[in-house]
């Protein structure tokens, strides 16, 4: 097969199609195991990084330049559009935290469905990074889904438990659903706003629903999924679904309609395809714990993981975010894992 360019390996495999070897980025590649964004952050704090479009082009871009990925995930949050909505956020060392948690109807009329001039920064990044690419490396958008962001909204930040939010869950599901569906209408545009902006690809960040029982995820999770990967799909381009924890999910995760599942490492690869079927790409799925250890390793997770996926229908990646105290040289090692496959 004749060597393809980054955004064209990436696309072929997003819809398993053959592919001259196996396309890997990383989730949340640009970030604080890079010297170069750490000198960046010295300069600027968090959400205003995420709202100058020129320097979150430059920190999505400095992981390309360093190894090469096949793809170029635009920097940003999945709050910001939340905070478009009228909820606005700050973002500590300990997390994002929201002043004014939601937590009846009252709340969920007090926000608004914003328009894209509501929160330019990330079409502008995407349209400086399209540009600054030349169409050699595949530009990736990103969303958070309506289960995820309400964990959010509801909870005022992060959570371990959920409590807030599966206590509206069970006790006044229509408070929920009607919080989800106002989310879903906002991100359904943004994806479409992101795909006019310049992105070939969008990944929807469902993290915390792989928290639901199955039941629970069938009802709060999978519609809004679907309804937002039917928009993204409308425009032409893959969609790709992201949970942790989707092992006890998985075969509803491939009822979304995503053209590509990031699976988390807690399962096999292979036992995901059995249980799946061919009917969607797999991302993933090396624990990213494993990074913090020494390259050879690395390469070893990694070549682990290729086998079980296969040679086509894969992208290689990590299970969730890499880590802060990465070191480079692991990064390096995870990168050209697919160079000796």
């Amino acid at each position: 097969m004749l060597a393809m360019t980054s955004a064209q390996r990436f696309l072929a495999a997003c819809s398993c199609k053959p592919v001259d070897r196996t396309p890997v980025w990383m989730m949340r590649q640009a970030g604080r195991y890079l010297p170069e964004y750490r000198a960046v952050r010295e300069r600027t704090d968090f959400l205003t990084l995420c709202k100058s479009p020129q320097l979150a082009a430059e920190v999505s871009l400095q992981p390309i330049r360093r190894f090469e990925m096949d793809a170029c995930i635009v920097f940003s949050d999945i709050l910001i559009p939340v905070e478009a909505m009228g909820a606005p956020v700050a973002f500590t060392d300990a997390g994002p935290k929201l002043e004014r948690p939601v937590r009846d109807m009252a709340d969920v009329d007090a926000l608004r469905v914003p328009r894209a001039e509501d929160a330019p920064y990330v079409l502008d990044t995407l349209r400086l990074l399209r540009s600054e690419l030349g169409g050699e490396t595949a530009l990736v958008g990103f969303a958070g889904a309506p289960f995820t962001l309400a964990s959010y909204l509801v909870e005022g930040g992060g959570s371990k438990t959920f409590a807030s939010l599966k206590r509206l869950m069970y006790a006044e599901p229509a408070t929920l659903h009607a919080l989800l569906a106002k989310l879903a209408e906002t991100i359904a545009q943004y994806c479409v706003d992101q795909v006019e902006a310049g992105a070939q690809a969008i990944q929807l960040f469902d993290t915390w629903a792989g928290d639901l029982t199955p039941r629970a995820y069938e009802h709060f999770a999978l519609p809004y999924q679907r309804s937002i990967i039917a928009r993204i799909k409308s425009c032409g381009v893959p969609a790709i679904l992201f949970v942790n924890g989707s092992s006890g999910v998985l075969e509803l995760m491939a009822q979304s309609g995503a053209d590509v599942l990031s699976l988390d490492w807690r399962i096999d690869l292979g036992v995901a395809r059995e249980r799946i079927g061919n009917g969607c790409a797999l991302q993933g799925n090396v624990d990213p714990t494993v990074l913090l250890s020494v390259p050879h390793a690395v390469k070893a997770e990694a070549a682990a993981a290729l086998r079980s996926a296969g040679p086509s229908g894969h992208i290689l990646n990590l299970g969730h975010g890499v880590l802060p105290a990465t070191p480079l040289e692991c990064v390096r090692a995870f990168i050209e894992a697919p160079l000796s496959a």
